[in-house]
């Protein structure tokens, strides 16, 4: 009886490997349209049934920010409360006059600044959250052409790092002149929560910048995908709800005095 020989890879295969974007390994590249990276070419294939894949991690990541968050917002809501009742708390004088001892403190004008810097870093953070899942370089980089995904978020993630780097500076500078004019954290209420607000914010994002610097070293460190656009993907919504964070401190600090 004749042998048969069957050779290892057909044509039909391989074709078959390359429109299921298979490189040979028997893996999917990580790409799934539920991670709303944005809605154009940044998504995550369907994983095989009963596995779990890359989404799962993705959004128990996502999870783990949102209740960390929200507990910081709680803090957050303690601080303003009890901002608004010193604010509107007084006492009467010997004269039987309703004294409230409330004084404003200007808010330094390098926060305008400031808070525009770190609206821009949020705007440059989603670019490279984006980046992160464009689907084309995904594929590139599961194929082994280079890393695609890497050259085209680094900059903006860099750009964010110094971003928020200058924010922090400006709040320094902010703290220094309200110092030159004698108005420190004992001065009056007002004074005791602008220095409380602007100080637990600045250590929040002194925490974001740490996150996007572990994102940065974990673009050139991790040889895994998908652990590197989780790394940025978590970094990028901690630093979202940082800017919005300030947005609500700062209209307060600016107008509710």
């Amino acid at each position: 009886m004749p042998a048969t020989i069957t050779p290892n890879k057909t044509e039909q295969e391989r074709k078959r490997r390359v429109e299921d974007h298979d490189n040979g390994s028997g893996r999917r590249p990580p790409t799934d349209k539920r991670t709303g990276g944005g809605g154009d070419n940044d998504n995550w294939n369907d994983r095989p049934h009963g596995r779990r894949g890359p989404y799962e991690r993705l959004h128990r990541y996502r999870m783990g920010i949102f209740f960390a968050l929200a507990s910081d917002l709680m803090f957050f809501v303690a601080i303003v409360s009890t901002f608004f009742v010193n604010q509107s708390t007084g006492h009467f004088d010997a004269y039987n006059h309703y004294v409230n001892e409330w004084l404003p403190t200007a808010v330094p004008p390098i926060l305008w600044l400031n808070t525009a810097v770190l609206l821009l870093s949020s705007i440059t953070m989603e670019i490279a959250r984006r980046n992160m899942f464009r689907e084309t370089d995904v594929m590139d980089e599961w194929l082994g052409l280079g890393k695609p995904i890497t050259r085209r978020a680094l900059p903006w993630l860099s750009a964010t790092i110094a971003l928020g780097l200058l924010f922090l500076a400006g709040q320094w500078v902010a703290w220094r002149q309200l110092a030159s004019e004698h108005i420190f954290f004992k001065t009056n209420q007002s004074s005791h929560f602008f220095y409380l607000i602007t100080g637990v914010h600045a250590v929040h994002l002194f925490l974001g910048i740490a996150a996007l610097l572990a994102a940065f070293t974990g673009l050139y460190v991790s040889r895994q995908l998908e652990n590197r656009q989780i790394l940025v993907d978590s970094a990028a919504w901690y630093w979202h709800a940082m800017g919005l964070l300030w947005i609500f401190l700062f209209t307060l600090l600016a107008f509710f005095q």
